[in-house]
């Protein structure tokens, strides 16, 4: 146990703080049947990722990778490498995309059943299955 130091595990923070926020963010989309808070918790895991990425890509020391005007390149400058960068800015979009998706989802669910319950749809749509198949029996799939 002499590996986890207290010089370590600051040295790490970067990383307790994503397993945290990626642990919270999947609990919450599990265990919360509120359809918004599920929406929330997605949130939470995708910028977790986010901090991952961008963690990864920090080189100590290193500066943005940008050619000098004069093209004169120094061999002894670090860059850091942009690539983990562009890939979380196009992540984000695809996030706010998703969120905004989800949302509007959100909005017609409400519309339609009158709650964003995930347990309350899912008694409405077994009710509504029961209706159909007395109504209708074997047509519908029902065994009756």
């Amino acid at each position: 146990m002499d590996q986890f130091t207290l010089p370590f595990i600051i040295g790490h923070l970067n990383y307790w703080l994503f397993t945290l926020l990626m642990m919270t963010g999947l609990y919450i989309v599990v265990a919360k049947g509120n359809l918004v808070k599920k929406i929330v918790g997605l949130n939470m895991f995708q910028t977790s990722v986010f901090m991952l990425y961008i963690s990864m890509g920090k080189v100590t020391g290193g500066t943005a990778p940008i050619f000098p005007i004069d093209m004169q390149i120094d061999p002894d400058v670090v860059y850091s490498n942009p690539l983990p960068h562009v890939l979380i800015l196009t992540a984000i979009v695809v996030g706010i995309a998703t969120t905004a998706l989800g949302l509007a989802l959100i909005v017609r669910i409400r519309e339609e059943y009158h709650t964003i319950e995930e347990g309350l749809i899912q008694k409405i749509e077994l009710e509504k299955a029961t209706r159909e198949i007395r109504e209708f029996g074997e047509v519908m799939g029902g065994g009756e």
